[in-house]
């Protein structure tokens, strides 16, 4: 990494969204350094971080580009006990491994190491995963904190070490082998129908 590029990525906040483009923060602040990035696709700085990369680089302030979202309040994740099959598919998403949990049992988020990046919504295959906003009234970096920044990019920096071939073999205890494909499809298709079911007994609504 180069020394400008060392310097935009001291300057992130390291939640490692990948909103930006790029697969992580370091990702993002290389490309700016090459030229192949703007400084306004960092939706957790929003304009204060703007205004960071701007005296960084020398580059004009600009608005966020609305193609990568929207400055908003510190987010984290929830999970929904009553809905978690433990498919552990959310514990490889997470880049800061704020998510505990192994195979077939119920996951749960550590708040102070969850950034907020969204990357377990999607993976989620029963949708049990929502997200909170834990600073209302504050966005950006006022939301966030250089403190919280550091952290988050220890525990990237071990996730990657850790985790190089992108599993969580770690968080599997001895006597629990990942599942089979198959018995991870019928777990989804049993969830699946477990919801049905439920919305189903749900006494229909009554008309006004």
């Amino acid at each position: 990494m180069t020394p400008l590029a060392v310097r935009i990525h001291a300057a992130l906040p390291q939640t490692q969204c990948t909103r930006c483009g790029y697969p992580d923060c370091a990702g993002y602040a290389e490309a700016i350094s090459r030229g192949d990035a703007g400084i306004h696709q960092c939706p957790p700085g929003g304009t204060e971080g703007i205004e960071r990369l701007a005296a960084i680089t020398g580059q004009p302030s600009r608005p966020l580009g609305a193609e990568f979202g929207v400055e908003g309040p510190r987010r984290m994740a929830v999970i929904d006990e009553a809905w978690c099959i433990g498919c552990t598919l959310c514990l490889d998403a997470c880049p800061t491994d704020a998510i505990l949990g192994i195979h077939k049992r119920m996951h749960t988020v550590i708040e102070p190491h969850c950034t907020g990046c969204e990357l377990c919504i999607p993976v989620c295959p029963v949708d049990c995963i929502s997200l909170e906003d834990v600073t209302p009234g504050r966005t950006g970096w006022q939301a966030w904190s250089q403190r919280r920044a550091d952290e988050a990019l220890k525990r990237y920096s071990l996730h990657a070490a850790h985790r190089p071939a992108g599993g969580r073999q770690d968080l599997i205890e001895p006597d629990e082998a990942p599942a089979p494909a198959a018995d991870r499809k019928r777990a989804f298709v049993e969830a699946a129908l477990a919801r049905a079911r439920a919305a189903a007994a749900r006494p229909p609504a009554k008309k006004p």
